[in-house]
Formats: structure tokens, sequence, C-alpha cells
């Protein structure tokens, strides 16, 4: 058995870690070196294949949940509920080859550093991936972490249409991942997430780790407007009903209003469509999408009635109607102060600057924090380019990501229980479907 000092000195392989991503990568490759593998896809269910089949050649217990969340455990010294990592490995339409895929694949590289040594730790560790992070397929984002931790039903999730028609839980079963383990799942003992950080700050700051201190709340609506269409060059201004001029203004606003409030804020509207869709014809109808993100819930409370009022005075302006759709809602999070503590430890004793921040994107983390102590690693983007197949992170940045989740997982598995495991499901605010 390995002494603590051998434990200390374990580091992940980089070479290997590296091959595994590229591989993963090219199921469902596009070109410019990103691939696009949408949740429950034909493309997606390879993803998971492969990575199961890694999960099985390491020899672990592999186990599929309801709505298609995969489980991959390693056994401990103890029983018990295990020290769990992972991530996703669905992406976006135009993904990169590291958002989510890292995380888990880091996790493999971890247990397989762990049986060559042969270290069996205390608790047990499991590494997991789960379906449909992105939500770029099925919304909301996060929704098989979701199920998981019981913030959203099982019923409800199987019923959600996607962007293509497809039903979730027709589609699970499709591609064999309909799995029968129930959800809510048990909750893990801790989780860690090791991610990419898909924005510019670490790079900005010189590179390192991120200990990552919560997440963004999320506020995704869709807005429907219907005005009327007309002929673009005998309708004067004053006799439109111009659904597209308010999908236009409602752009511009949302822009301005970030930039109003300042801070953390974020506005984006990421999908538009018009309809007829036609360069000689006034548009009676547009649908697009508005993301708005901050940190502090008041201020993006704030926000969402903003963006709420001057939809209202577009519409009665233009004389058009509009209806708005809540795609998902989450409240910001904080992660565990020890899971927080301990990164920023580990990564400092591995030589590695570090720096504390909070993430931009959602995460599973931040929905497994309602049921157990969760914390982030984040290692830098370059460009802090992602959802774009030009995402990189240098492998001398990835391995020293994997080396401190590596450390962190022993530390949790071996230790003492971490404070906050006593954490109750309702712990973190209303879930989406209860915002609806």
């Amino acid at each position: 058995m390995a002494t603590t000092d051998e434990r200390r000195r374990l580091r992940v392989r980089p070479d290997r870690l590296l091959a595994r991503l590229r591989e993963l990568g090219s199921v469902g490759a596009i070109p410019g070196g990103g691939c696009s593998r949408l949740a429950l896809s034909d493309d997606d269910r390879a993803g998971r294949d492969l990575v199961v089949t890694w999960m099985r050649d390491l020899g672990l217990d592999v186990t599929v949940d309801a709505v298609g969340n995969v489980f991959a455990v390693r056994t401990g010294r103890e029983g018990g509920p295990p020290v769990m990592c992972g991530s996703h490995i669905d992406t976006v339409a135009t993904g990169g080859i590291y958002d989510g895929n890292f995380g888990v694949l880091s996790g493999l590289e971890v247990m397989e550093v762990l049986a060559e040594a042969g270290v069996v730790t205390r608790r047990p560790l499991a590494v997991a991936f789960f379906t449909d992070e992105e939500g770029a397929r099925f919304a909301p984002d996060m929704l098989g972490s979701l199920v998981y931790v019981g913030g959203m039903a099982l019923e409800a999730a199987h019923d959600i249409v996607g962007i293509d028609g497809g039903r979730l839980g027709t589609e699970l079963d499709r591609i064999g991942y309909l799995g029968s383990v129930p959800c809510p799942g048990l909750p893990p003992a801790a989780y860690v997430e090791l991610h990419i950080e898909q924005g510019p700050v670490l790079e900005a700051a010189g590179g390192g780790i991120g200990a990552v201190t919560g997440v963004q709340g999320i506020s995704w609506q869709e807005v429907t407007v219907v005005g009327q269409p007309n002929h673009a060059g005998t309708t004067p201004l004053s006799y439109r009903h111009d659904a597209g001029y308010v999908a236009a203004a409602t752009t511009v606003f949302a822009r301005e209003l970030a930039r109003e409030l300042g801070g953390d804020q974020v506005a984006t509207v990421g999908r538009l469509s018009l309809h007829p869709d036609l360069v000689n014809v006034v548009p009676g109808r547009a649908v697009f999408t508005v993301d708005l993100r901050n940190t502090d819930e008041a201020v993006l409370q704030q926000a969402e009635a903003r963006l709420a009022d001057e939809l209202d005075r577009l519409a009665r302006a233009e004389g058009v109607t509009v209806e708005r759709r809540t795609l998902a809602r989450f409240e910001p999070v904080e992660f565990d102060p020890h899971v927080v503590d301990l990164v920023e430890r580990t990564a400092a004793s591995l030589g590695n600057r570090v720096r504390r921040l909070p993430s931009g994107a959602g995460h599973d983390a931040q929905m497994l924090a309602r049921v157990c102590p969760a914390g982030m690693i984040f290692v830098p983007s370059a460009g802090g380019i992602s959802h774009n197949p030009a995402e990189h992170t240098d492998p001398e940045d990835l391995a020293a990501g994997a080396d401190v989740l590596l450390q962190v997982l022993l530390a949790l598995a071996d230790g003492d229980d971490p404070p906050g495991a006593d954490r109750s499901r309702d712990g973190a605010g209303p879930a989406a479907e209860e915002r609806r």
C-alpha cells in the first residue's frame, strides 16, 4: 500500500489524458477541430459508448440512471457514498473538445493512476457524466444533474421536447441510455468538478489554477413577438407592426442594460428566428432567447424586471403582442468553503499560481451543491474562447488541473467528513420547473 508521501507524489499521465480527449473529440468532429454532440443524438450515443468502455476497462462499476446520467464507482476500504468527480460529454453544435469532456476524462485518469499505484481510498470514488448539461437541445441546461438532485421531476424531464421536436424520454430509450437506477439519486459524500474556465480571467492573470467560489445565477427566456407581415416597400413606418424591429431593439436594450448595471451582469440574445424571413417582407413573427446572468440574485431580478418592462413598452409602441417563456432559472450558488479552501491549498502546494473566482458559466456542480459539499477547479482557456471549435487549453495546464483534482479527491476520500455534509435537497432555492 502506498504511503502518505507516495500518494502526495502521484501525478497524472498527460499523454494518456490528451489521447483520450482527442479520441472523444473525434466523435462528432466538425471543421476547425471542434465537435458537435448534442444531447441524446447519435453522436452523443457514440461518445457515451466510448467513455463507458473506458470506465469498464478500468474495472469500475458502471450504472445508468433514469435520466441517462452515468456513474462509475471505484470501491473503497469502507462503504457509504462516494466522493464524486465528473462533468458532461454533450456539447453545443459548434463546440470544442475540452468543455465538460476534460472533467470526465481527468476523473478516469485519476482512477487509472490510483489503480497503477495500488491505492485504495477509505471512501469509494466515483466519476460521472450528466445528461444534457449544455441545454442546447433540451432546456434547461444542467438538466441531468438537476433531476439527479431532485430539482425537477423525472416525468417532467422525460416529457421535455427539444429544439428538433424530439422528446427527451423517447430519445433516451432510442439511444439505449434510459437507465433503471431511480432519480433522485443518493447524494455523494462530496463533489468536485474540474473544468476549463471558458473565460479570459485566468489567462489574463498569468495562468494557474482557479479555485471556484460559486456560479452566477442564470435566467433564460424565450420571447415570441407577433406582429403583421407586410410589404417592405409599400408599408410606411407608421403603419408597421414589425416583430423584427422589436427583437432588434430588445437585443440592443439587453446590451445597454448590462452596461448600466455593471459588475458581473451580462446579457445575450443567442438565438433569433424571423418569419417569413424574406428580404422584402416586414417580419410578422420573431422568436428569440435572452440569457441574463449575475452573481447577485437581487441585481439579476432587477435585470429581469427591467427587461420585462422594456418588452411591454416596445409591444405598445409597435402594436405587437409579446409572450415570454422561462427556459431556465437558477439562483447564484456559493460552493462549500471547505472544498474551495482545499482546492486553493492543494493547487498552491503543487506549485501553481492560484486565484479565487466565480464561474460565469453554469455547471453540474451548482446542482450537486444542493445536496453535498461541492466545488470546482478551473484551468485557463486560451483567449477566453469556448463553445467554439477554436477552444484550447495548453497540455501543461490540463495536467496541472488534473493533478490538483487527483490530490483533492484523495484528501476528501481519506480525510474527515467535510463540514456541510448534512445538506437538504431544497437548500439551493426554487428549481427551474417551479419558476415557470
